[in-house]
């Protein structure tokens, strides 16, 4: 969609939300002019417009915590606008990974926890890569290499299998979980990113 079937606001602004890619937080709620989102659409990089200064701002120019763009969309009445970034460092100023962090009321529900913890550990088992070996069990896996990776995960699938079998459902989601766990660990170790995976299950959703 070209950016003249946009709907600016008189002042030439639209607002802009930003999301974790892959995640699905909301990190942000920002402004842009055209001039913003030209940048953004150019360099990949977030850019948006200061109401109070009157002038575009770069995100992480001088904090360092940068946002590489994915993606762009805009809403059904095109205007506003929705930038889904991968986030290198926090989103806010106060140094928390989102400015929506201070809650007005409490979730009642546990709905995204498995791709909030799916995204924790995959940055968690990167860091530990590098971790020592002796202190870390993620860092022993990775050194051992893929059959041993490969031969926990066979244990940890027939555990699955086995509390399926089992009415009690505490046991099969404990079990899952560490099966989850070990195959984000050999695809670090493979140097897969999680993401193939999912795009692999988007594209087999589609058909």
């Amino acid at each position: 969609m070209a950016t003249d079937g946009l709907n600016w606001d008189d002042r030439g602004l639209m607002p802009v939300v930003i999301c974790d890619a892959r995640s699905g937080e909301l990190l942000t709620l920002a402004w842009a002019n055209l001039h913003a989102l030209e940048e953004t659409l150019a360099t990949r990089s977030t850019v948006l417009y200061s109401r109070s200064r009157g002038t575009l701002w770069r995100k992480g120019e001088q904090s360092g915590n940068r946002q590489h763009v994915v993606a762009v969309a805009t809403d059904c009445d095109c205007d506003a606008l929705c930038y889904y970034v991968l986030p290198q460092g926090p989103a806010c100023h106060t140094g928390a990974a989102s400015c929506f962090h201070q809650l007005l009321l409490e979730p009642d529900s546990s709905a995204g926890d498995l791709r909030r913890a799916v995204e924790h550990l995959r940055a968690t088992i990167a860091q530990r890569r590098n971790a020592e070996p002796e202190s870390s069990y993620v860092a022993r896996l990775l050194r051992d290499g893929v059959d041993r990776i490969g031969k926990k995960i066979g244990e940890e699938a027939t555990e699955v299998v086995i509390a399926a079998k089992n009415p009690d459902d505490d046991e099969l989601v404990w079990e899952s979980a560490d099966l989850i766990f070990h195959l984000l660990v050999l695809l670090e170790a493979r140097g897969i990113d999680p993401d193939a995976v999912g795009r692999h299950l988007l594209q087999r959703a589609n058909r």
